[in-house]
């Protein structure tokens, strides 16, 4: 009896515990709150399913506790029980997947008005690239990575001379504008996270993976990496501000090209076979 009354207080316990918590989701600042739905409805279910079995566990305790003279009933299988079981667990396995997949597809399909913006990790820093006036990003090779070049952007691409370069400083984005964020990694695995826009990707070295989202508020947001890159991984942090249109504008004018923080002789140029451009 004193078994089946504490897995009760479990159930009642963290039914309590979930909803006065104060560990909730910080404001969020983005589009993506399907996200937050789709967490949401992923609680109820796997709530309703820990709540189930073990209050179950709880009766078969008190059901079928000890009584002098009793013994057991021996059914080795049960081909309804399985059946049942097979169709529950199918059933809420689908409810679950079901959101995820639909928000997915929304995750990966990017608007055609969304800007391209670069963002290259390394230990333990994060980088930026914009698009120049001419709004395309221009290639870049992890060959051509090196002290005068960070980011490894192709000199001889006409494209990325005007791009904005900041490197190692805040990144900052524009108001209800949606942005693809392009994502590289010239060393180890990192993944940028900003808790606020409940959007992250692994970062995989020789690799260019992307998210989307649009802002919707203005503020500053912490820059997260959530991948363990080593000893200096709780360091690796950054800052996202979302301005005003005339705040941002403000703020790119301020910002230096890459062709204004180098030349052809310092970054270096790609043998004239060379394929392995990065986007």
């Amino acid at each position: 009896m004193a078994l089946a009354l504490v897995l009760v207080l479990v159930v009642v316990g963290s039914v309590l515990f979930h909803l006065f918590s104060p560990w909730w989701w910080t404001p969020i600042a983005s589009n993506w709150d399907y996200i937050d739905h789709t967490l949401i409805i992923t609680f109820w279910i796997t709530g309703a399913v820990f709540s189930a079995v073990v209050l179950f566990m709880a009766y078969c305790v008190w059901r079928f506790r000890h009584k002098e003279g009793a013994s057991a009933h021996y059914e080795p299988e049960s081909k309804r029980l399985e059946w049942w079981l097979t169709v529950v667990t199918g059933v809420g396995v689908a409810a679950m997947l079901a959101p995820g997949l639909y928000v997915w597809s929304q995750f990966i399909t990017v608007p055609e008005d969304a800007t391209d913006v670069e963002v290259v990790a390394q230990q333990w820093q994060w980088n930026f690239r914009l698009p120049g006036a001419d709004g395309k990003l221009g290639t870049s090779d992890s060959r051509l990575v090196s002290p005068e070049n960070p980011l490894g952007v192709n000199p001889d691409d006409p494209n990325g001379q005007d791009d904005v370069i900041v490197e190692a400083a805040d990144l900052h984005l524009p108001v209800d504008k949606p942005v693809k964020m392009l994502l590289r990694s010239i060393d180890v695995l990192h993944d940028f996270y900003v808790p606020e826009f409940r959007a992250k990707m692994d970062m995989i070295p020789g690799s260019v993976t992307y998210f989307w989202f649009t802002p919707i508020r203005t503020g500053s947001f912490e820059v997260l990496c959530a991948e363990l890159c080593g000893t200096g991984h709780g360091f690796m942090r950054g800052v996202v501000a979302v301005d005003s249109e005339v705040d941002y504008q403000a703020w790119l004018q301020e910002q230096m090209t890459f062709a204004q923080l180098s030349t052809p002789e310092k970054v270096g140029a790609l043998e004239p076979a060379g394929d392995g451009a990065e986007p």
